[in-house]
Parts: C-alpha cells; sequence; structure tokens
C-alpha cells in the first residue's frame, strides 16, 4: 500500500463517507461549437485559472431532485439560483415566473423534508419553502460569479450531469505544457471523474478509491456496526461545532500540502489540540511589482516588524482626491504632462510638484458657453514660492508621492492612523518569526483588511506553542479522540504570515467586496450636451451617462463584479 491507496482483499469491510471529483475531463468548445472532432484533454483540479459557470438549459422537474444532484449547504457556495417559468402559488407568499428563488438549507419541517428558500424583492428578502414534492420546471439561474476549477468540482458540479464553463481569467502566461490552446476565449464542457473516499477497519487515514476499480461490493450497512469505524471531519465540520465543544483532540487523517510552517508539521497520524474557533483580522499585501505574477500575502495583527512608507503612484487627479487625507498633506510629482484645453485649468509639465489641497467647482468655458466642472485645488511649488492652480478631476496624467515621513509604523498603526491602499516595505523584520517571508519583499501594497475563519490549535504530544490555521483555504481532514481537552489552556500563539496563491487572492477580494459597491467614478472630460427637451438638468445628462471606466486604487472590482 501506498499514500492513500489499499488493497482490497475478499471480505474486507470498508466504509464509504463520500465520492469526490478526482479529476477532470475538458471537452474544447472552438466558437461555443462541439463537434465529434473536439479535443479532450485532462484537467487536474489545482489547475490554474478563473471560471464562469454557464447556467445549465436542462431543467429539474422536482424540488427532491434538486437536493439530490446540487449541492445544498451552509458555506457561501452552497446557495444555488433557481427560477420557474410558471407562478408557484404557496401559503403565505406567491412566487412569480422567472422570480430568482435561493436555496438556503435543507431541513425536516412538521415531518416533511422541505428546502428553506428565499426572494429579495425591493431588497427586501421573503423567506419561505419548499417541500421536496413541489413538482414543476426548475431552470437554473445565470451566475455572474468566479470560481476556481476545484470550487467548481466541490460545488458547482450536479451529479449526473456535465457542467459547461468560460474561462474569464487566465491568472497565468500560457506555455508548451498548457493544454488548453493559446489565447482560447471559448468554452469547456467538464465531465467529472470520480473516486470513492472510505475508511478502513485496520486504517486511521482516508484512502481514495477509483471509481472505475473493477470489483464487486456488497451493501451491509443494516447488519454492521458502523460506529466502529473513524469518523473523518473536515475543518468546516470542527468550525461548526458550538463553542462549547472546545477545546477538543484530534488526530490528523489527512494532512495539507505545503513546506510552510505549521502546515509542514501537520501529517497523517499526528495528534493535536484544537482550542477554540474564532473570527481573525488580517491584512490582504501584495507585492510591488510591474510585472506578473505577484506574491500575495494575509498579515495577522499580531505581526511584530515594523514598516516604512514608500511612495504612492496615482494615475488621475480623481486619485489625488480619494488618497487625500486630514492627517498629512499630500505631496507629489507629475510623471506625465497634461496640457489643459481650458485656461482657467492648469497645464502640467513633467516634474511639476504640488501640494494637494481640496475638490471644489470651477466654471470654465467651453464651446462659448459656461460650465461648472469638478476640479482640485492644489499648490503648485515653486523654487521660492507657491502658486494656487486648479487640476481638471477627469485628468488623466501621472503623479508620485513624495514621502516626508521617516518613521516605523506598527501593523496597527498603519490601519488605524491611514487609510488603504497604502505602500510600505519591511525596515524591521518580525524577530519571532524563523523566517519572515516579508522581509525580502522589496515593497508591499496593503489593499485591505479582512475576517476570516480559523482554529486555534497546538500538538497534542508538545503543546509549547500553537498556530492559527484557515479553516476555508486547508484541505485536512481529523477524527475527534476520546480524550478529555476542556483542562488545557493554549500556549503562546505564533505569528504566521500566510502566503497565498493568485486563485486564493482573487477568491478573498471576491468574498470580501461582493456585498460592497464601488466608489463613484470620476468626472469625464466635459461635453456640450444638446438642448434638453424635458426638465432634466445638462450636468445630469452629459456627465452622468458619459462617466468612463476607470483603474481605482481598491483594483479588480471590475473583474471581481463581472
Amino acid at each position: 500500500m501506498f499514500g492513500n491507496e489499499c488493497c482490497l482483499s475478499t471480505g474486507e469491510v470498508i466504509k464509504v463517507i463520500g465520492f469526490k471529483i478526482n479529476k477532470l475531463i475538458a471537452t474544447i468548445c472552438e466558437n461555443n461549437e462541439v463537434s465529434r472532432f473536439s479535443a479532450k484533454v485532462e484537467l487536474p483540479l489545482n489547475f490554474p485559472g478563473l471560471y464562469k459557470v454557464v447556467a445549465d438549459k436542462t431543467p429539474y422537474v422536482s424540488i427532491e431532485e434538486i437536493t439530490r444532484k446540487v449541492s445544498i449547504g451552509p458555506t457561501r457556495f452552497g446557495h444555488p439560483c433557481f427560477y420557474s417559468p410558471e407562478d408557484i402559488k404557496l401559503a403565505n407568499i406567491t412566487i412569480k415566473h422567472g422570480e430568482q428563488i435561493t436555496f438556503n438549507s435543507v431541513e425536516e419541517v412538521n415531518g416533511t423534508m422541505a428546502v428553506n428558500c428565499g426572494v429579495v424583492r425591493n431588497n427586501q428578502s421573503h423567506s419561505f419553502t419548499l417541500p421536496f414534492s413541489q413538482e414543476g420546471k426548475f431552470y437554473e439561474c445565470e451566475d455572474d460569479q468566479i470560481y476556481t476549477l476545484k470550487e467548481i468540482a466541490e460545488w458547482k458540479i450536479p451529479k449526473c450531469r456535465n457542467r459547461i464553463v468560460k474561462l474569464s481569467n487566465t491568472l497565468h502566461t500560457w506555455d508548451s505544457s498548457n493544454p488548453l490552446p493559446e489565447n482560447f476565449d471559448g468554452c469547456l464542457i467538464l465531465t467529472p471523474v470520480y473516486e470513492v473516499q472510505a475508511v478502513m477497519k485496520f486504517r486511521k487515514d482516508i484512502v481514495h478509491i477509483l471509481s472505475d476499480l473493477d470489483v464487486e461490493v456488497k451493501d451491509i450497512t443494516d447488519c454492521y456496526d458502523i460506529s466502529s469505524f473513524l469518523q473523518p471531519l473536515s475543518l468546516e465540520d470542527v468550525f461548526e461545532r458550538t463553542s462549547k465543544e472546545f477545546p477538543m483532540i484530534a488526530e490528523i487523517m489527512e494532512g495539507p500540502s505545503g513546506s510552510q510552517k505549521p502546515y509542514n508539521l501537520l501529517y497523517t497520524g499526528k495528534e493535536i489540540i484544537i482550542y477554540k474557533k474564532y473570527q481573525a483580522t488580517r491584512v490582504l499585501a501584495s507585492e510591488i511589482r510591474s510585472d506578473s505574477p505577484k506574491r500575495h500575502f494575509l498579515i495577522p495583527m499580531s505581526y511584530k516588524g515594523k514598516f516604512k512608507r514608500r511612495p504612492r503612484e496615482f494615475p488621475t487627479a480623481y486619485d489625488l482626491e480619494i488618497a487625500r487625507s486630514e492627517k498629512e498633506q499630500l505631496h507629489v510629482v507629475a510623471t506625465k504632462a497634461f496640457d489643459s484645453p481650458h485656461k482657467e485649468l492648469f497645464s502640467v509639465s513633467v516634474g511639476d510638484q504640488f501640494l494637494v489641497q481640496q475638490c471644489q467647482t470651477s466654471e470654465v468655458l467651453y464651446e462659448g458657453r459656461k460650465k461648472l466642472i469638478d476640479v482640485l485645488a492644489c499648490e503648485q511649488i515653486l523654487s521660492d514660492t507657491y502658486k494656487k492652480v486648479l487640476l481638471p478631476m477627469y485628468m488623466e496624467g501621472g503623479f508620485v508621492e513624495v514621502i516626508h515621513d521617516k518613521k516605523q509604523y506598527q501593523l496597527s498603526e498603519i490601519c488605524k492612523e491611514f487609510r488603504l491602499p497604502f505602500n510600505v516595505k519591511v525596515s524591521v523584520r518580525d524577530l519571532s518569526i524563523e523566517e519572515d517571508v516579508l522581509a525580502a519583499v522589496p515593497g508591499l501594497q496593503f489593499e485591505e483588511e479582512i475576517t476570516d475563519s480559523y482554529l486555534l490549535i497546538s500538538s497534542a504530544s508538545s503543546p509549547v506553542e500553537s498556530w492559527e490555521i484557515p479553516v476555508y483555504r486547508l484541505n485536512m481532514s481529523v477524527h475527534l479522540l476520546s480524550k478529555d481537552g476542556q483542562t488545557v489552556v493554549p500556549p503562546v500563539t505564533k505569528t504566521t504570515v500566510e502566503e497565498i496563491s493568485e486563485e486564493q487572492y482573487y477568491m478573498v477580494r471576491r468574498y470580501e467586496n461582493q456585498t460592497l459597491h464601488p466608489p463613484p467614478r470620476p468626472p469625464k472630460k466635459p461635453t456640450l450636451a444638446p438642448k434638453p427637451v424635458s426638465a432634466v438638468p445638462k450636468q445630469d445628462v452629459s456627465d452622468v451617462l458619459q462617466a468612463p471606466k476607470v483603474r481605482y486604487h481598491t483594483l479588480s472590482f471590475n473583474l471581481l463584479q463581472s
């Protein structure tokens, strides 16, 4: 036997605990068309890229069929949406045809199995239940989110069906080892290849049996004591337990991959103490570099290193207004020239230096007519004096910040005193970390604070230090031991800077921003609107309808909500 493989002899008793997609066979659809000549490639679940799910056009015929084939659960992925082409009349609500129904959970209601559902009307959520016996045609709604292949395999491929996806973002430069065609922009039909997850009587790990294994088995569930088998729990399962059940002692059945501490200490068979579950704050940071790919980190507030500020870059005058603060005056140098089309506004040359003051409105003459536009009031720094100037807010120039602050900051001080995003470099590394990965990075951009779910653990044999492990980014299974951990006090918690992949970075940004609204767009260069035929204000028509797309410091709103 090697790793998670096993030998099955006649009479062997195994307990099947689940089915899992092992890999995906992808049929390549050029121009969204499939033919018998369409190429098929094998994709591992960790194949890079982000994908949009294409709604399945084949309807489900009952709520019971949906619950059998579609994953419905407590996580952020487990809330699929459907619509019915016919009205559904219930006791307290009528679901209109075409209305999006969100499936939240499955439970027993008055002895009848049903699904807890919800619809949103006029920004108000309305809850109701649909019994398994409810029949009709139920179609999948369009999904505007993006997913990794692993997420799609775990949550978005219904049983006994294929799934069509469209590549949204490759994240990596194409090379000859990529099984997909270069510049591929079509769809993929994903066919899952399953494996059976099982536990055996005399093994303490989870075994994986390929679904095409030629072996005859007999169901003996009703005549065998299945309690004699180990019960594997994922980290999500552990996190869903009540706080009163902690601390607990567990043995690892399937450990995570990775050489980073503490993941390299979490191997199969190791006993750990799980002290508590909680939400913790992290600062999402990215390496500052012009080429790709960048490294991304989640930094805990307990990080003891110190940082010095690094200059920020601003592509427009509007970005200067966003970055302006009452704490200190923003000093910038122009890196790109700009010729103003209005004599009332300032033309910028490369090397001009400015102190940013405030946003205001100014009247300009445009094609013989006066017009109010938003401008940024600044002071130009000359050799021996200051000159008040106005920059149009729509100005697409380029500015670099001049740093006068030489102070060294703790992470908590930066989050308290400054608005993110914020550029820094490590000036004093965290001496409590054996290898501080941040110290080797020439520049970091702190992008935002996030909140995530963690478990606090330590080694059961030598609990000299404890670690925080992420619940949703660590693939690990444990089983609980019959030991009393109620009196255990956690040792000192070691600081761990978590380096995350580019896919995980986009997922973190997506979850954090999915309930937020993007900042207002900057005004566009004024254009003269035709004389209105109604009482709509001229400025509303000409400025709002023609607002451009711009790059924001907070990045990726267009990408994450595409």
